[in-house]
């Protein structure tokens, strides 16, 4: 439930422009991460002061660094460029595939192969029909030659970045039972604050212009709610079952993310799903509860 609630809420990211038209993308993304990072300095220090957190060592100042970067920041600035360069369909097809790579990478030892083989195959059908129902739409200006395939390299890289962080996430929660979880996700969230503002300074709109050509209230009434529900929840309740799940599992319940995304666009735009898109989300559940069936 923590896992499918985390996917929920990332979900609102998707509709989140649309809500917020004056803020480009990356003034978006910074002013997300941005409350993320004082929302969680603020948990920290009172945490702290009341004596029921605890400051980082170095070591694991380092590692939130390090998986903020992959999960957060270093991942979404990935993902701008694969937009810019390639277009919305191909790297959105590209990140589809995290649920698949994460499951066949993070397969504990104990679980044979062939447990996974139909969630694994119901997943990828999922994906194809998702991809298949983007080329349907025929909405996206696809860019040509080296440009478009630069794109495709960030959009493959903003896919590894996610699968590491996912697995390397899962793993450090696993070894380091002592830490709390909501210690575990400030220090990230410190992480991403520190990163949206080289993220903002390096690719934001200036800020005299932001102010005169954005209704100031309304975004950061969406930044506020991105930056608490989309971030800080969100991760929260992903490390929490990233410490009882297995990475695979964990990997197959971001497919909630997608599902979430569509029923929100049509809360948003009234825009209803493809048919194929409704296919899709049927046989992504489906391989869920097969996945969820091969690892009790």
């Amino acid at each position: 439930m923590a896992g499918l609630a985390a996917g929920a809420l990332w979900g609102l990211v998707f509709v989140a422009p649309a809500l917020a038209p004056g803020l480009l993308p990356v003034d978006l993304a910074a002013g997300r991460f941005a409350v993320f990072g004082l929302v969680s300095l603020l948990i920290v220090g009172v945490g702290y002061f009341r004596g029921r957190s605890r400051m980082p060592t170095w070591r694991q100042a380092g590692a939130a660094a390090l998986l903020s970067a992959l999960g957060f920041s270093g991942y979404y600035l990935l993902l701008v460029y694969a937009i810019r360069d390639a277009g919305v369909a191909v790297p959105t097809m590209i990140i589809g595939t995290v649920p698949v790579w994460v499951m066949l990478l993070g397969k504990p030892v104990g679980l044979r192969w062939r447990s996974l083989i139909p969630g694994l195959l119901l997943t990828l059908t999922g994906v194809a029909l998702m991809m298949a129902a983007d080329s349907a739409s025929g909405t996206d200006a696809r860019p040509h030659g080296w440009v478009f395939w630069r794109g495709v390299l960030y959009g493959l890289l903003a896919m590894a970045s996610w699968v590491v962080f996912a697995i390397l996430n899962s793993a450090w929660l696993k070894r380091h039972t002592g830490v709390q979880l909501a210690d575990w996700t400030s220090w990230m969230g410190v992480s991403s604050g520190v990163a949206a503002g080289a993220l903002w300074g390096l690719m934001g709109t200036p800020l005299e212009l932001l102010l005169a050509h954005t209704d100031t209230a309304r975004a950061a009434m969406v930044c506020i709610a991105t930056g608490v529900g989309s971030a800080w929840v969100a991760t929260m309740l992903w490390n929490f079952a990233s410490r009882r799940l297995s990475a695979s599992l964990c990997g197959q319940l971001i497919v909630s993310e997608t599902l979430f995304a569509l029923f929100y666009a049509f809360l948003v735009h009234g825009d209803w799903p493809h048919p194929l898109q409704w296919w899709a989300s049927g046989i992504f559940l489906l391989g869920l509860m097969a996945s969820v069936r091969a690892h009790r």
